[in-house]
């Protein structure tokens, strides 16, 4: 099912959210738009074709959304197939390593059918939770022990596919995976995320072809899956197809101590050294990085996409986000593991996270923080035209319920305080992408029975 429509639609908004400048990290009320009662928008062919503010009624033949309508959140950092790890891995203790064990062992289990299953009824559960776009960052590429498919891009086929049943757009960020650490071949189970070499990986995913709701980007899994070698041969792909690249960059501490001793430098400057760093690409996590690092990310414009559900979830640590945005780095955010999938918490959390680290209050403003969840987040997908509420862009939009008992009391025009800082995926009423509802009045239209479809998918994998 295809995410563009050519009827045209007339939406009127109680209340939105329509954006505003960036503002300073750190800076109070910089910058702010206030909440507009009384919005229409007009859809055609996909696409707003116009914003009229100042109209207190419906027009006759609009669609009503109540509540505080924001552009649509992007998700910028997704693996799908560890929705299928929630709830299993919080029994007893360990580290992000023994984590990861239990995520391989998932991941041994996937096929194309399932894979599929599993990913319509997760990006389903984003379209319930206001998500318009997701990055999905995709490593298992091949069978159990390396054997390519029929089609060697079956794998990520079916996540496109599932995207498109979903109703939510796509950036497939085809990721290479060649080696277990520093000098190290795969290991069993990497096998199937391995195509040998990057010119075979980028012989392997120039096949794919971007689709309306589906864009291609690449990845870099991270400098220790990915020889050093071998970084600039994935750069240069994407750099000739002005495509997303997205790399996991410094989230564990042994991934640093093991680059130094390999190449004698952070990952950081091995990723700047290759070609690597650059507007179009986004670091994941980006956590235990020196002030050089910092320097380097947004001295050449570099994204920082940060998980903090996922980073907490792991024990990873707290990622100097301030330092970054400060420093030229646009942030973005993802929800990674699916330990919850919920974009206003992974807002939320970015500037909890910050008030626990410094003790101090108001890194950034709810604003700033929606920015990062919707525009930033689907710049960093490759989607420019997507993330606002404004004339020419894609009709990607939700809603939030403002009379939940989590949101009720705070005057509408605290709108966007009240949805970072109190309101969660379950308060998202509506979801509208390319100007067609996907979720109404908090009822997914394609995926009738979501909870069923997860449990269903889930079990399937565990046989």
């Amino acid at each position: 099912m295809q995410v563009t429509t050519a009827a045209p639609r007339t939406y009127w908004l109680e209340h939105a959210w329509l954006g505003t400048l960036p503002e300073a990290p750190g800076s109070a009320r910089t910058g702010e738009t206030p909440i507009e009662p009384g919005v229409v928008l007009d859809v055609q062919g996909g696409r707003i074709t116009a914003v009229r503010t100042g109209t207190p009624a419906p027009p006759p033949g609009a669609e009503v959304l109540r509540g505080l309508t924001l552009p649509g959140l992007a998700n910028a950092h997704s693996h799908a197939f560890h929705r299928a790890l929630r709830g299993t891995v919080q029994v007893g203790s360990g580290t992000f390593w023994t984590w990861r064990e239990v995520m391989y062992a998932t991941a041994a289990r996937l096929t194309p059918d399932s894979y599929h299953a599993l990913a319509r009824a997760v990006y389903a559960e984003m379209a319930l939770a206001g998500i318009t776009a997701v990055g999905e960052f995709h490593y298992v590429h091949h069978a159990p022990g390396g054997t390519p498919y029929a089609d060697p891009n079956a794998m990520g086929e079916a996540l496109i596919a599932a995207a498109a049943e979903a109703g939510i757009r796509i950036t497939l960020l085809d990721t290479a995976y060649l080696s277990s650490g520093f000098g190290q071949p795969p290991t069993d189970p990497q096998l199937r995320f391995s195509d040998g070499t990057a010119d075979a990986w980028a012989e392997r995913c120039s096949v794919l072809k971007e689709r309306d709701h589906a864009r291609i980007g690449a990845a870099i899994h991270s400098v220790r899956a990915v020889p050093a070698d071998q970084l600039a041969t994935v750069a240069r792909w994407a750099g000739e197809r002005r495509a997303p690249l997205h790399v996991h960059l410094s989230e564990q501490t042994a991934e640093n101590d093991a680059c130094r001793e390999a190449h004698g430098r952070t990952p950081t400057r091995l990723l700047a050294d290759h070609g690597v760093l650059g507007p179009r690409t986004t670091g994941v996590h980006n956590t235990h990085l020196t002030d050089e690092d910092i320097a380097l990310l947004g001295g050449s414009g570099t994204g920082t996409c940060m998980c903090p559900t996922t980073e907490r979830d792991l024990a990873d640590g707290i990622g100097p986000a301030v330092a970054l945005q400060s420093a030229g780095s646009p942030l973005s955010l993802g929800s990674d593991s699916h330990a919850v999938i919920d974009l206003l918490e992974e807002a939320r959390a970015m500037e909890l996270n910050e008030r626990l680290r410094t003790r101090t209050r108001g890194h950034w403003t709810a604003a700033a923080l929606l920015r990062a969840a919707s525009a930033d987040g689907h710049a960093a997908l490759g989607w420019a035209d997507a993330g606002a509420l404004e004339t020419g862009a894609l009709a990607d939009f939700t809603t939030i319920a403002l009379d939940s008992v989590r949101t009720a009391g705070p005057p509408p025009r605290l709108g966007t305080e009240t949805a970072v800082f109190a309101a969660s995926a379950a308060d998202v009423s509506h979801t509208v992408v390319a100007g067609r509802h996907v979720v109404r009045d908090g009822v997914h239209r394609l995926v009738p029975d979501v909870p069923r479809a997860l449990a269903d998918a889930v079990a399937a994998l565990r046989g």
